[in-house]
């Protein structure tokens, strides 16, 4: 394992690099007891040596969302798989695997036409390169990396059938770079469809980071009605095909009704009015990054979580470390969370410094969590930390981490878990190596970061009874309010 001597700085393709601090949280034991709602129907077998949930008090803490009406997960609360430049044909062909790791939704990248770059190669890097997805030609339904508009219809139909939802990623903020590739539907919308301010070269002014031209890349004029109501007619399209939700590249670069009177605008009100059932926003965290707002109309990202769990990985797994999805000011329903994204991925470096199976203990804490909705990266299939791109084709299937017996077992923990609070506490004390998040008192998740096995003998808000792990079937005993058994070192069990 590589020693980290510094914090990864999280940065999206399309905003400009930031940097982040992870906050803080008093040492300790944190406690959000369950929620009087109760789980949806399981989604994946009990051992015969799980207890039954016993009833658990409820605090201020409601987590009904987590569940829908008909018992299924909410989307803002599900884990979501994000595909990453796979084309149609090849969600459609995996389909069944996804559904079987737990995940409960599928995150595509843009499927509007783009420009084609690289001669129309297709590699994520190299001849190809995967960020043409971002740079908009038109909002029609189909390009030449992710397939047609039929192949997406026919994808998002038999997600349907599977009880899986697709969440659409859309850069409404700008088109391309190269206006000689624009459509003429666009730059006929109005007299002036694109801002004319220049790029934009300091974060300080909210007027330039919502109006300028991000890395070359035109900003559109989304106070205009004309555009406004272009890119809505495209999200309608987008749901009438068969999606459910969107997520919204570079948010942060559109402005809000109450910026300031010279360019705020009613972009967000009228564009999120599409049928959507979950949509949120890429906010980087950072100078005028106004999450709080963006929190109000839409989910958001919690780019400094991010962080601070890939910085416990595999070390300090402190309660103080982790508690704080990083910003006070929103509400955990309302962020969606990451290991690392696309962009830290593909642009920070941070693909040598970590390895699956780090991204793999990282993705235990926020899946274990009661707060947010997930997103698990589909790192290129064949890459490594000496190997940054595989297979490097684009349209094809990630790596198998996705699916991985560890990740699996933890997707459908949350499944289980859903409507309960959460209890997290660091049973080593002061050395905190070990990290236990307990839902409610039906289950645990139990992390030992240390390189040696730990002899757990410690409180326990779980109901009585024998578990086992759902990986390796280790019993974890709960007796009296405390629990015991062996932690494997660099560990991951998983108890309901």
């Amino acid at each position: 394992m590589k020693k980290r001597t510094s914090a990864i700085l999280a940065a999206l393709l399309l905003t400009s690099a930031v940097t982040l601090s992870a906050c803080g949280a008093p040492e300790g034991v944190a406690s959000q007891p369950a929620a009087a709602s109760q789980p949806a129907a399981s989604q994946a077998e009990v051992s015969s040596a799980a207890v039954e949930q016993t009833n658990a008090p409820a605090d201020d803490t409601d987590r009904s969302y987590q569940i829908n009406s008909d018992g299924t997960i909410a989307m803002n609360y599900g884990a979501i798989l994000h595909a990453w430049s796979w084309s149609f044909n090849t969600i459609s062909e995996n389909l069944q695997a996804i559904k079987d790791a737990g995940y409960t939704s599928i995150q595509t990248s843009p499927i509007n036409e783009c420009k084609v770059g690289e001669d129309g190669g297709m590699e994520l890097y190299g001849n190809g390169k995967w960020y043409y997805h971002y740079q908009p030609t038109d909002y029609v339904v189909g390009n030449y990396q992710l397939g047609t508009e039929e192949e997406f219809k026919s994808m998002c139909a038999k997600a349907k059938e599977l009880g899986l939802k697709i969440i659409v990623d859309v850069p409404l903020n700008h088109v391309s770079s190269d206006m000689s590739v624009v459509s003429d539907n666009i730059k006929n919308l109005c007299d002036e469809p694109f801002h004319d301010t220049g790029e934009i070269t300091s974060y300080s002014s909210r007027r330039q980071v919502t109006q300028g031209d991000l890395l070359g890349l035109h900003d559109l004029n989304t106070q205009e009605k004309a555009v406004q109501e272009y890119e809505l007619n495209y999200l309608k399209t987008v749901i009438a095909d068969g999606a459910s939700g969107f997520r919204f590249d570079a948010a942060k670069h559109i402005e809000l009704p109450d910026d300031k009177d010279t360019f705020a605008s009613d972009f967000w009100p009228t564009v999120l009015d599409n049928g959507a059932e979950f949509q949120y926003g890429e906010i980087l965290q950072g100078e005028n990054d106004r999450i709080d707002a963006y929190a109000e109309m839409m989910g958001v990202t919690a780019s400094n979580y991010g962080e601070a769990i890939r910085r416990a990985a595999y070390g300090n797994m402190s309660v103080s470390n982790i508690e704080s999805y990083g910003s006070s000011k929103v509400d955990d329903s309302k962020f969606v969370t990451w290991v690392e994204s696309h962009d830290n991925y593909c642009n920070d470096g941070s693909w040598e410094d970590y390895e699956e199976s780090e991204i793999e203990f990282g993705w235990a804490v926020i899946s274990a969590r009661a707060g947010g909705a997930p997103l698990f990266f589909s790192r290129p299939a064949g890459s490594s930390t000496e190997d940054q791109w595989g297979n490097n084709k684009i349209g094809e299937a990630g790596d198998d981490g996705y699916k991985s017996p560890n990740v699996t077992a933890l997707n459908h923990f949350r499944n289980e878990m859903a409507g309960l609070g959460e209890t997290l506490s660091n049973p080593d004390g002061d050395d905190r190596h070990v990290l236990m998040i307990e839902r409610g008192t039906k289950g645990a998740v139990i992390l030992n970061s240390a390189d040696s096995e730990y002899a757990l003998d410690a409180p326990s808000v779980l109901a009585d009874g024998t578990y086992k792990d759902k990986v390796t079937d280790a019993e974890f005993t709960v007796s009296g309010g405390k629990i015991t058994g062996t932690l494997p070192a660099k560990g991951i069990i998983v108890l309901y």
